[in-house]
């Protein structure tokens, strides 16, 4: 027996401009979120581009096809409703950021961290006034109370939509300092991505492609990439 799926059920989708809010309409009828909260977006564009996720549903209804809809879910539902525990989350990251933590050898390749790293360790001190501590190894180095509280204060200052958007760019890159820099259009949402995978470009020009290993980054890369997408239609 088939599973059951949902089916299209409405002629259009459109966007409704409230006073300070939009929100999504199906014939008229409300959008609302898995946890039944009436979807209501911060910026036109992102409103225009959930609708525009809802009108290409052709036949079954394919979440998957549905990016900013279920980023726009998780802000509503999950985010806005655990918001400190997602900054505290989310700020632990500043302290064994991906950027302090470089290879002892071999030379090439700390070379290829500290030309790539150092500079957006140095923007970070330059914008938000915090110098994280650098270290060989894997052994934990502490980075100082106060920067660490500085970086938090960043994203407790968020929007739930925009915090939703750092989740993964924080996540996907293990970068406090380079999720920041995305954000703030320091980096391109590419470019981070490729600096988070230094080693593993490193390990694949030693050894070779591995194609489930590339399928996977190529995944996280979408994702990450969205995300980058979804902040600026929080910021629109």
């Amino acid at each position: 027996m088939s599973e059951w799926a949902a089916k299209r059920f409405w002629k259009e989708a459109s966007v409704d401009e409230g006073a300070q809010d939009f929100g999504v309409t199906l014939d008229g009828r409300p959008l609302r979120t898995p946890a039944k909260a009436e979807l209501r977006v911060p910026s036109s564009a992102m409103a225009q581009a959930i609708a525009a996720e809802w009108d290409a549903q052709d036949g079954v209804i394919r979440p998957e096809t549905m990016p900013v809809t279920r980023s726009a879910n998780a802000a509503i539902d999950k985010v806005a409703v655990q918001f400190d525990e997602v900054v505290d989350l989310l700020a632990e990251y500043g302290g064994t950021d991906l950027l302090c933590y470089r290879a002892q050898s071999p030379e090439e390749l700390v070379a290829r961290q500290a030309q790539a790293w150092d500079a957006l360790l140095n923007w970070a001190a330059d914008e938000y006034g915090v110098q994280l501590v650098v270290t060989s190894g894997v052994i934990p180095v502490d980075q100082d109370a106060a920067a660490l509280a500085r970086l938090r204060g960043e994203l407790a200052a968020m929007s739930p939509f925009a915090l939703a958007a750092m989740h993964d760019l924080i996540s996907l890159t293990g970068s406090l300092i380079l999720g920041l820099a995305v954000a703030r259009g320091r980096l391109e949402a590419q470019k981070a991505w490729e600096l988070s995978r230094l080693d593993e470009t490193w390990q694949r020009e030693l050894w070779g492609a591995d194609d489930e290993a590339d399928a996977l980054a190529s995944l996280k890369c979408e994702a990450l990439l969205h995300a980058a997408r979804f902040w600026t239609l929080a910021h629109s």
